[in-house]
C-alpha cells in the first residue's frame, strides 16, 4: 500500500517492534559530537589519515607530551594529523604526566610543577586554542576519594579536592589566560558532588568551561538521560549558563567496535547535543575499537563514518522503549537543502517498522527512494567492506505524511542505515542481496574445546562475542569445531571466519569438507584470545548439507562464528554521490532515481566531492564514474580524467581510500562511483629482502613467516643503518609503495587494562629526494606481516628506494611492492 515498502530481509515470528521519526521535530543541528575517542591516535599515521578525515571527529582525549603513563598518544604530537584530518579539539588528560594507574599520589606540589610545564607547552603551540586542560581524572576514586560514603568525610576529602582545584586551575590561567579547562571528570555522575562542585567553582569564578563526567557501565544507556537531566537542572538552580558537556569516557569493551551497540550510545548522546568520547581499554591508535591496522575500517568504522555522513538537523525519535538497555534505538536527520532524511538504528535483533512522519512534500515531492543498508558486527580487528544495500525501493508518501520502512532479520550487533531522497522520474536499481547464514561455534560440535562466555551485560566489560560466546582451549592434537551447513546451490562460497589468536605468531587450522583433503587457513596474531578478527577465505561447497571442520593447525585459534556468503562475482560496490563528502556548492538533483536511486550530485567550478572507497587488499580495481560528463578522479596524489560511464583502473591500498571527484569541464553530473575488483596485482613490481643492498648492520633473517623466507632486520638505530632497493619503473609517475613491514615493540607500564604497544618510524627516500618519515603501527608479533602504502614519484628506469632511521630501529622488512597509480 502506499506509503510502506517492501520489507527488507526474511521475516521473523514477533510482531514488528515501531521506531518513529518525526521530520517535523528537530532537535538542532548535527553535532557529531558523540564520534571521539580517549587515546584515539597513538602517532602521526596511526591511524592514517583516510581513516581519520572521513569521521569528522570533534573530540579526542590524549596524554601531555612526555606523559609516562603510556608510550604514545602525545596530544601535541598526534595533534597535527588530528587537526590535518578536521578534528575539532584535544582533551589533555593532564595527570597522565605520571606513570602509575591509579595515579600515584605525591601530593600538589608535586603536581604543580608538571601543571606548569604542560600549561606553557600547550600554550605555545599555534593550536593552542583547540586543547582543552583536564587538570583532573576520575577524583571521586584517585588522589581524593570524594566517592566515600561517609558524610564527614567527604566533605574533608571534597574540600581538599575544590581546593586543590582553584589552586590548579589559576595555575593554568596565569599561564595561558585563555585556557579552556574541563571537569570534575568523575568516574560516573554523582548529585552530591556535582551540586557542592559548581556551587564552589561558581563562587569561587573557577567554573571549568566543559564539564565532563564518565558514563562506563551497560546501567549508562538507562540512566544517562536522568543524569543529563538532573545535571541542567543544577545548572538553573544555580543560575549557571548551560555549559558544553563531554562525556569524555563512555562504553565498555563489549559495546566497542559493535555497530548496535555503539548506535544506542551515540544516539541518547547525539539527541542531548554532548560531546563524547570512548573509553580505552586496549590499545592506542585504533579509534577504540573501530580501525583495524591503520587504515582498514571494521563495522564500527562505517557506523561512524554513517554518523559523519548526517547533515542538517537532527529530529526526534521515538524507539519501543526509552532509557533501556540493549534495546533498539535510533537516531535521524533532515537537510532541506539537501532533501535527505537519514535513520541510523540497531541494537536488537528480530524485525521492526521504521515510521517516517511529517515526509513534506515540498522538500521531498510524492515519492521517496528508501534505501537501506547494513553495518555487521566484524570484531574489533575483522575488516567490514563497504556496508551492503538492502533494499533500494521507490515509494508513494502516505496520505498523512508517513513513509514505513520495514526491517526483517535484523541482527543484534549491526547497526542500520535508511536514507530518504525524493523519488523523481525512472526506477532504482534493485539491490542484489546474496544468499547468506551464520553459524556460532559455540552450538557446532566441538572436540578439545571448550565454550566461553565473554562481553554481557552484567560482564560490560568483556569482550564482545556474537551471541556472547566463543569456542577456546582448542590446544589439543585432536582439538576441532564441526559446523554443520546447509547451502541452497552448488558454488562458490565466502567463509568468514571470527577468530582470536594469542598464540604470539600466525597460527593455523585445518579445514575440510565432508571429511575430505584438509587445506591450511592461516590466522594473522590479534591483541588476546578474545579480540575478535575475521580471516575470509573461500570455499565451493555442492548443493545440500555439509561439515565444515575447522580443527587445530600447529597452535591455539579461539573461534566465535562463521558466515557463509554465495558467491556472486568479482566484489562490487556503487558509492552514492548525493551522500559523498563535499566541498564547494554542488546542487542535489533528483529528477530521476535511476541506477543508485539517490539522485545525482551536479558538480560545477570549485566543487568536490570526495568518495571513501573501500579495498580489501592493495592492488588494482576498476573505477567506473556514473557521470553525464568528465571527471577528474584525485586518489594518492594523481589525478587521472575519467570519461561517463568509462573504467580507470587505479591502484588501491588495503582499506580505506579517497578519491576525490571534480567536474572535468563546466559541470558534470555524477550518480555514483561504481568499483570492482579483487586487487589485481597484474602489472606491479614487487622485490623482496634479499634484493635489497644492506648497510651499517642492517641484515637478511631467516623467518619462516616471511614471504621469501626471509626479512631485513636491524634496519636504522643510526645513519648508517640502510636498506636500499633499486626499482626499475617502467614509466615515470606517481606510485604507490607497499611495504610488507613487522614489528612487536611495547612498553607495559602494568596497567592491566591497556596493551602498550608502540609504533615504529622510517625514513624513505627516492634517488636524491627528501626522506619522508613513515609510521608503522605494531603488528602484534615479530612475525605478523602487515601492509602500508606509501606514495612515491619514480623515474622511468632505476630508481633507489631506501629505508633507513638515524635516531630508533626502523620495522623489519619483507618484501616491498610498487603499483603505478593509475594502471
Amino acid at each position: 500500500m502506499a506509503g510502506t515498502l517492501p520489507a527488507a530481509g526474511p521475516a521473523a515470528a514477533a510482531d514488528p517492534q515501531r521506531v518513529t521519526v518525526d521530520l517535523g521535530a528537530s532537535e538542532g543541528p548535527v553535532t557529531l559530537g558523540a564520534n571521539g575517542a580517549l587515546y584515539g591516535l597513538s602517532d602521526d599515521g596511526v591511524p592514517s589519515d583516510a581513516a581519520l578525515e572521513p569521521l569528522k571527529i570533534t573530540s579526542i582525549s590524549q596524554k601531555p607530551e612526555g606523559g609516562a603513563q603510556h608510550p604514545n598518544g602525545d596530544a601535541l604530537s598526534v595533534s597535527k594529523s588530528f587537526f590535518r584530518n578536521g578534528g575539532g579539539e584535544i582533551n589533555v588528560m593532564m595527570q597522565d604526566i605520571y606513570a602509575k594507574w591509579p595515579y600515584e599520589d605525591l601530593g600538589i606540589d608535586d603536581y604543580l610543577p608538571k601543571v606548569d610545564k604542560i600549561a606553557k607547552e600547550v600554550s605555545a603551540d599555534p593550536n593552542s586554542d583547540r586543547f582543552v586542560y583536564i587538570p583532573f581524572n576520575e577524583p571521586d576514586a584517585i588522589w581524593y576519594n570524594i566517592g566515600v560514603a561517609d558524610q564527614a568525610q567527604y566533605e574533608v576529602n571534597r574540600d581538599r579536592f575544590f581546593k586543590d582545584w582553584k589552586t590548579v586551575y589559576q595555575r593554568i590561567r596565569a599561564i595561558d589566560p585563555d585556557a579552556r579547562i574541563a571537569g570534575p571528570n568523575e568516574t560516573g555522575y554523582h548529585t552530591r558532588l556535582m551540586t557542592d562542585f559548581l556551587a564552589f567553582a561558581k563562587r569561587e569564578n573557577v567554573l571549568p568551561q566543559v564539564l565532563t563526567w564518565h558514563e562506563l557501565s551497560s546501567g549508562s544507556l538507562r540512566d544517562f538521560q536522568a543524569h543529563y537531566d538532573n545535571y541542567r537542572s543544577i545548572e538553573r538552580q544555580l543560575g549557571i549558563a548551560p555549559l558544553k558537556i563531554n562525556i569524555d569516557e563512555y562504553a565498555n569493551r563489549r559495546d566497542l567496535s559493535v555497530p548496535g551497540q555503539l548506535v544506542q550510545w551515540v544516539s541518547m548522546f547525539e539527541r542531548n547535543k554532548v560531546y563524547a568520547n570512548q573509553a580505552y581499554w586496549d590499545a592506542a591508535g585504533n579509534m577504540d575499537g573501530n580501525v583495524v591496522r591503520s587504515n582498514i575500517p571494521n563495522g564500527g568504522w562505517w557506523f561512524f563514518r554513517w554518523y559523519a555522513g548526517m547533515t542538517g538537523d537532527t529530529v526526534k525519535v521515538t524507539p519501543p522503549q526509552a532509557n533501556a538497555i540493549d534495546t533498539l534505538q535510533g537516531l535521524a536527520s533532515l537537510d532541506t537543502s539537501r532533501r535527505q532524511a537519514q535513520v541510523l538504528l540497531g541494537g536488537s535483533a528480530g524485525d521492526s517498522d521504521v515510521v517516517v512522519q511529517n515526509v513534506s512534500p515540498s522538500v521531498f515531492g510524492r515519492t521517496v527512494t528508501a534505501t537501506v543498508s547494513e553495518a555487521a558486527w566484524s570484531g574489533y580487528e575483522g575488516q567490514h567492506a563497504t556496508p551492503r544495500v538492502l533494499a533500494r525501493t521507490k515509494v508513494k508518501v502516505a496520505a498523512d505524511g508517513t513513509v514505513t520502512v520495514p526491517l526483517r532479520g535484523m541482527h543484534k550487533m549491526s547497526a542500520y542505515r535508511i536514507v530518504l531522497t525524493p523519488g523523481g522520474s525512472g526506477t532504482p536499481s534493485a539491490a542484489s542481496v546474496p544468499w547468506s547464514a551464520s553459524y556460532e561455534a559455540e552450538d557446532a560440535a566441538i572436540t578439545g574445546g571448550q565454550v566461553y562466555t565473554q562481553g554481557t551485560v552484567s560482564n560490560a566489560n568483556g569482550y564482545a562475542a556474537s551471541g556472547t560466546k566463543d569456542v577456546g582451549s582448542l590446544n589439543t592434537a585432536s582439538s576441532k569445531v564441526d559446523f554443520t551447513v546447509t547451502v541452497p546451490k552448488a558454488g562458490a562460497y565466502d567463509l568468514a571466519i571470527l577468530y582470536g589468536n594469542q598464540s604470539g605468531a600466525p597460527a593455523t587450522q585445518k579445514l575440510s569438507v565432508d571429511g575430505g583433503t584438509p587445506v591450511t587457513v592461516t590466522y594473522p596474531s590479534t591483541e588476546n584470545w578474545t579480540y575478535r578478527a575475521k580471516k575470509d577465505v573461500t570455499v565451493q561447497l555442492p548443493a545440500g548439507s555439509h561439515v565444515l571442520t575447522l580443527a587445530k593447525g600447529d597452535a591455539e585459534v579461539t573461534l566465535d562464528r562463521i558466515d557463509l556468503t554465495a558467491r556472486t562475482g568479482a566484489p562490487s560496490a556503487s558509492y552514492e554521490a548525493t551522500l559523498a563528502d563535499i566541498s564547494g556548492k554542488p546542487s542535489y538533483d533528483y529528477s530521476s532515481s535511476a541506477g543508485v536511486g539517490t539522485g545525482a550530485l551536479v558538480l560545477r567550478s570549485g566543487d568536490k566531492a570526495v568518495f571513501d572507497v573501500y579495498a580489501p587488499r592493495d592492488g588494482y580495481y576498476t573505477v567506473v564514474p556514473q557521470a553525464s560528463a568528465a571527471v577528474k578522479l584525485a586518489l594518492h596524489g594523481e589525478t587521472v580524467t575519467a570519461a561517463p560511464g568509462r573504467p580507470v583502473r587505479l591502484y588501491l591500498v588495503a582499506g580505506n581510500n579517497r578519491i576525490a571527484t571534480t567536474a572535468q569541464g563546466y559541470q558534470a553530473s555524477v550518480r555514483s562511483l561504481d568499483v570492482s575488483g579483487s586487487g589485481s596485482t597484474a602489472g606491479t613490481l614487487s622485490y623482496e629482502g634479499a634484493s635489497a643492498t644492506l648497510a651499517g648492520g642492517a641484515e637478511l633473517i631467516d623467518s619462516a613467516h616471511a614471504s621469501a623466507g626471509s626479512y631485513i632486520g636491524r634496519i636504522g638505530n643510526s645513519a648508517a643503518g640502510t636498506a636500499e632497493f633499486t626499482v626499475d619503473a617502467p614509466r615515470s609517475g606517481r606510485y604507490m609503495l607497499v611495504v610488507q613491514y613487522a614489528h612487536n615493540d611495547r612498553r607495559d607500564n602494568g596497567h592491566a587494562y591497556n596493551t602498550d604497544i608502540m609504533s615504529r618510524t622510517a625514513d624513505i627516500t627516492v634517488g636524491n629526494g627528501t626522506p619522508q618519515r613513515v609510521t608503522f603501527k605494531n603488528t602484534w608479533s615479530w612475525d605478523d606481516y602487515w601492509t602500508l602504502g606509501v606514495p612515491v614519484d619514480l623515474k622511468r628506469g632505476a630508481n633507489q628506494v631506501t629505508f633507513g632511521n638515524a635516531n630508533a630501529w626502523a620495522p623489519n622488512i619483507d618484501r616491498i611492492e610498487l603499483g603505478r597509480v593509475v594502471g
